[in-house]
């Protein structure tokens, strides 16, 4: 199991940026593969975007794509979700989450697809 420690939420005006960041600790990340999902009161936990155990290939939420990027950091056992000319609507709690996987190219977009959460960082847009 890792350990999974999300960071670097806040307060951003519209148009603005923040880059999340979500640490490990118990395992190597490069056995994983990743996603961050949001949710906002009442409503599910939804993807955001996903990767695969190989960094090669990730399926992003059609509304951040051009906006969201990822980005993992090997020596620092750290991936990263960097968020640019944010929206209100992008307002949520922010969950990085891990995939033990053999599997180099899959890519999961389901909650119960992933063993292990962290335990989220709020993110909120102002008009």
């Amino acid at each position: 199991q890792v350990q999974l420690v999300e960071s670097g939420g806040g307060l951003v005006q519209a148009g603005g940026s923040l880059r999340l960041s979500c640490a490990a600790s118990g395992h190597t990340l490069s056995s994983y593969a990743m996603g961050w999902f949001r949710q906002t009161p009442g409503k599910g936990r939804e993807i955001v975007i996903a990767t695969s155990r190989s960094g090669e290939f990730s399926k992003y939420k059609d509304s951040v794509k051009g906006r969201f990027t990822i980005s993992r950091d090997d020596a620092k056992n750290t991936f990263y979700l960097q968020m640019n000319s944010l929206k209100p609507e992008d307002t949520a709690v922010y969950y990085c989450a891990a995939r033990l996987t053999v599997d180099g190219l899959g890519m999961w977009t389901n909650n119960e697809d992933y063993n292990d959460w962290g335990r989220g960082t709020q993110v909120t847009v102002s008009s």
